[in-house]
């Protein structure tokens, strides 16, 4: 298991000197490791504790930099980040991981500290990870807090106070700590099936022909939830064959509540990499015309190679800002914007998210989806409709940004919400979806329909 915690190392230490993010570096590192011996089941525990050990520790930091200045004895900033790092590691295993002996956290990590070229520091990788079991073992936690609630918080689940400040205003105390405590879970995978090639039974059974646990998803007619025997995505069967795609469930629901028909004009304003956009061709039956635009020519790319799998045919690309597309005037029966965002609500699938982002990015995004969604508007046929969803629990992103655009357009309204939406995924006032994660166990995620007032 030592093998894993050194290429764990490499990952964390490729964030720190590249600026990688988690899932780039991990890959990265994975790909160049010795984890891929003859023993299957070991290669496959081994990937396993590095995927745990990289995403866990980059969600946790705050709490475990927090516990390591309070447990060392002089200042760790002075010291090579990578000591930091593997005193992470360490912790990590103590404090989150009950499968791991605490003998064998604390000696891999010494291990660690003297083939890294930290021989003289692992003394102290020694004591301070002993000195947290020495603390745990009288029943103390030794993590102090402080009693102030928005650092306390933050301290303890491991967020930035400007996210648990928004997080508290909006959803309140006891809804903020489940959402924290959501959000430092290991992510589910669902997967959207292909009904132009296949069906939920089909792959279905495919799955557990390969002793692959999977679930459905009640209300979510193409969704299945990976639960058990997972592999590498690539290698999992139907994949090759373009039987599904990896789409988390409640982005599923956009394409629903967009209602795409077949032989429609239908415009993705904002696509790559191309998730919602292939979905909506499945619903089409493969026939009528998507354009799917983006700005950045490498993610439409991986558009492409989705589109080739899953053998559709409907969609045409199209590179640059959409806040300058002025060909669509009028020409889309329906149209979807999923708005760049700042993503709060896949904290637990993007964990370099929560500290990346910042509150002046987030106004800055405010600004562009207000006018990616004024832009969009002015594509929609009379008759026609446009839904916007972002991947975020911030009001600001969302329900200010559809007020604003309602007060610039008093021409348009919010569509009544279908009645096969399950009631739980519903505001109080019935207009708009709010997938909260920590209720109904997927991302979480903003989603309204608007139409312009046939009366006018």
């Amino acid at each position: 298991m030592n093998s894993a915690r050194q290429t764990a190392f490499l990952a964390l230490r490729d964030i720190d000197r590249r600026d990688s993010y988690t899932d780039i570096a991990l890959d990265r590192v994975l790909e160049k490791s010795d984890l891929k011996g003859s023993d299957r089941e070991a290669a496959l525990r081994d990937r396993g504790l590095v995927t745990e050990l990289v995403y866990g520790i980059v969600r946790r930091q705050r709490t475990l930099d927090t516990l390591i200045e309070q447990l060392s004895q002089k200042p760790i900033g002075k010291q090579p980040p990578d000591l930091r790092r593997i005193l992470q590691i360490g912790l990590y295993q103590l404090r989150y991981l009950d499968q791991i002996p605490d003998s064998a956290a604390v000696n891999t990590s010494v291990d660690l500290a003297k083939s890294n070229g930290l021989k003289g520091l692992s003394g102290v990788v020694n004591g301070i990870l002993r000195q947290y079991l020495r603390l745990s073992e009288n029943n103390q936690d030794p993590l102090i807090l402080p009693d102030q609630l928005i650092p306390k918080l933050g301290i303890f689940y491991s967020f930035p106070d400007w996210i648990i400040s928004l997080f508290l205003e909006q959803f309140g105390q006891t809804e903020t700590e489940l959402l924290c405590q959501y959000f430092n879970q290991t992510p589910t995978i669902d997967i959207r099936v292909n009904i132009l090639k296949t069906n939920l039974e089909t792959v279905e059974k495919a799955f557990q022909d390969n002793q692959i646990e999977v679930s459905r998803l009640t209300g979510f007619p193409q969704a299945l939830r990976l639960i058990k025997g997972t592999r590498a995505i690539h290698k999992l069967p139907g994949f090759n064959e373009g039987w599904w795609t990896v789409q988390d469930a409640s982005t599923q629901l956009v394409s629903h509540l967009l209602d795409p028909q077949p032989k429609e004009v239908i415009i993705d304003a904002c696509a790559a990499p191309g998730g919602k956009t292939t979905h909506i061709a499945e619903l089409m039956g493969d026939q009528g015309t998507i354009w799917a635009c983006d700005r950045t020519a490498s993610r439409l790319k991986k558009l492409d190679t989705t589109r080739e799998r899953l053998g559709i045919n409907s969609i045409q690309t199209l590179v640059g800002d959409s806040r300058e597309f002025k060909q669509f005037a009028n020409l889309g029966d329906r149209v979807l914007v999923d708005a760049p965002c700042s993503g709060l609500g896949t904290l637990h699938r993007n964990p370099d998210l929560r500290w990346r982002q910042t509150p002046d990015k987030i106004q800055e995004l405010t600004q562009l989806q207000g006018e990616l969604l004024a832009q969009a508007a002015s594509w929609v046929k009379p008759q026609g409709s446009l839904v916007y969803g972002t991947c975020t629990l911030n009001f600001q992103e969302n329900q200010a940004v559809i007020q604003t655009f309602l007060e610039n357009h008093p021409h348009w309204r919010i569509c009544p919400l279908p009645a096969f939406l399950p009631q739980s995924f519903l505001e109080n006032n019935k207009q708009w979806i709010q997938i909260l994660p920590h209720r109904q166990k997927m991302d979480g995620f903003f989603i309204v329909k608007l139409e312009q007032d046939r009366e006018n």
